[in-house]
């Protein structure tokens, strides 16, 4: 689980943002049961979800692109460059020391019943430094931690990266961890995988995450759990099928340049299929509003467009919820309904539904939210730009109890500009002037 993320120096944050899902004291009689995880180690109580207001360009997006590029970089960056290479990392530029110095980033996450603290600084040019900790028990041991490319390692808990860094494997632009990890250093392993385990999403731009969802709609079981959401939903689909390309009898006008690629591929992988589309059921009647059978329609062609979104996040939330993983996602209000927001919400915060404790983390505008009941305090946070267009991170809990009390109405003070992170409207007044 998710326990903390800290970045610097990275696009909008030019000085340390730190987002933290240890659950705090002050509310610890609102939602404890369904919005909190105890673990059975390291005595955490830890949220199941956090959701993220601000302002446009605020930085809301650019707290999630921070995280979506440290677990990019984690994954790719000792396979997917070779030496000297440019790391598309972007510090922050309004500055003219920032813009020179290295982005910082730092997760703290519980994974396997052991705590890891790992992190690193780079430029798009080097590695400036890397660390990483692990804490089984009560003690925090130091596995390594590198200073440009000077190593200093655990010699009996990280064995293997002595070797790695004797034989110059190192490259200075790749990090040490997902080199091991190439090497199957037990440790690196653990930690790439749960980076891998990371769902990160665009709320906007579904087309990524709807193959994915089409993908496992395939199994039956799945399918049937999907069906579920999209009826609990009220969208009138009583049945999905997916229909894959006839390769003997590919549509006639089918780009030439297509056509071509499906051929190729298909001699290059016998198994390989390719989607045609995705049809989705509905219950037909006749004028005396009588069932008279059912009607397919194409979920590209007829859906609407938050009805093909919701139908592409089931996949994601199903398998974050069956195997207890961290979803984050950009926007998840854009093109739903705010009632479809609020019930994708209560399903991580449920006990009954998420009995693995995945965890949720998203930012909106859709401010319906914050007086559906569902947040605890601890759990809203916001982004806000001063005149430098320096952004900051700060949650409701650090307001002083006698200021936000748990009762308050969260979404009207939030509006008024009680909380901050609103956009200042007043130069519209004299925008335009009558002749």
């Amino acid at each position: 689980m998710l326990v903390q993320f800290s970045i610097k120096n990275f696009r909008t944050f030019k000085d340390k943002a730190t987002l933290s899902f240890i659950a705090s004291n002050y509310d610890k009689d609102t939602r404890e049961d369904e919005n909190i995880f105890q673990g059975t180690n390291h005595n955490l109580r830890l949220l199941k979800s956090c959701v993220i207001y601000g302002a446009n360009a605020s930085g809301k997006s650019k707290l999630i692109e921070a995280l979506v590029f440290m677990k990019r970089f984690v994954i790719t960056s000792s396979k997917d460059s070779q030496k000297g290479d440019k790391i598309s990392v972007e510090p922050f530029k309004l500055n003219s020391v920032s813009e020179k110095e290295p982005s910082e980033f730092e997760v703290i996450f519980t994974h396997k019943n052991i705590l890891y603290r790992y992190g690193f600084e780079v430029t798009n040019k080097m590695v400036v430094s890397e660390w990483l900790y692990s804490k089984p028990k009560t003690k925090e041991i130091e596995l390594f931690y590198r200073d440009y490319q000077n190593f200093e390692i655990h010699k009996r808990s990280f064995q293997k990266g002595n070797t790695l860094v004797k034989e110059g494997l190192i490259r200075d632009n790749a990090l040490f961890l997902s080199v091991a990890a190439q090497f199957n250093e037990k440790t690196s392993v653990t930690v790439i995988e749960w980076f891998k385990n990371i769902g990160t999403i665009s709320g906007v731009k579904e087309d990524g995450y709807e193959a994915y969802t089409i993908s496992k709609a395939k199994d039956d079981n799945f399918k049937n759990k999907i069906l579920e959401l999209l009826k609990a939903a009220d969208l009138g689909i009583q049945d999905i099928q997916v229909e894959m390309l006839n390769l003997d009898k590919l549509p006639n006008d089918m780009p030439k340049e297509l056509k071509e690629f499906i051929i190729k591929k298909s001699e290059e992988d016998e198994s390989a299929e390719f989607l045609s589309d995705v049809l989705t059921s509905h219950k037909k009647y006749d004028d005396n509003k009588n069932l008279v059978g059912k009607v397919n329609l194409s979920l590209d062609g007829d859906e609407s467009f938050g009805t093909r979104k919701f139908f592409a996040l089931t996949g994601p939330v199903l398998d974050s919820l069956e195997n207890g993983h961290t979803l984050v996602i950009d926007e998840l209000d854009s093109k739903l309904h705010p009632n479809l927001v609020c019930k994708i919400v209560s399903l991580f915060n449920s006990k009954e539904n998420n009995p693995k404790n995945a965890q949720l983390l998203f930012n909106t505008h859709d401010t319906n939210l914050l007086s559906s009941g569902l947040f605890r305090r601890d759990q809203v946070w916001f982004t806000e730009k001063n005149k430098f267009g320096e952004a900051k991170l700060y949650s409701l809990a650090d307001f002083k109890s006698e200021n936000v009390r748990k009762n308050d109405p969260f979404e009207d003070n939030y509006i008024r500009g009680k909380y901050g992170a609103v956009p200042y409207l007043g130069y519209f007044d004299n925008l335009i002037q009558p002749n």
